[in-house]
């Protein structure tokens, strides 16, 4: 996938698509509250895979049962597609914590 930088109007329809994130700047966040401290590091883990397989990884920011997920393209300086990718994946991790979430693809 290339990194290009996404436009405002292009974040905005994304994350019309993404109603648990939020734009903080240059990224876009999202809070998961797990039901223990066991589940949010074990959803850290899973998502910790799924961001090897896609080379771009996430900002984590764990405190007790809640997790923060921060994506940027640093490397860009910005929001790109990757970061747009990654946060649907994520969304299905949150969604399904008892279930693997299957390959990249």
């Amino acid at each position: 996938m290339t990194a290009q930088l996404l436009s405002d109007a292009e974040i905005t329809e994304a994350l019309d698509s993404l109603p648990e994130w939020t734009r903080a700047g240059d990224a876009i966040t999202r809070t998961v509250q797990a039901p223990s401290f066991p589940a949010g590091i074990e959803l850290v883990r899973r998502v910790a895979e799924a961001a090897e397989d896609a080379n771009h990884h996430p900002d984590i920011d764990i405190r007790w049962r809640r997790v923060t997920f921060t994506l940027s393209t640093h490397s860009m300086g910005g929001l790109t597609a990757l970061d747009v990718a990654l946060a649907r994946r994520i969304d299905r991790l949150a969604d399904r914590p008892d279930r693997s979430d299957g390959p990249t693809g």
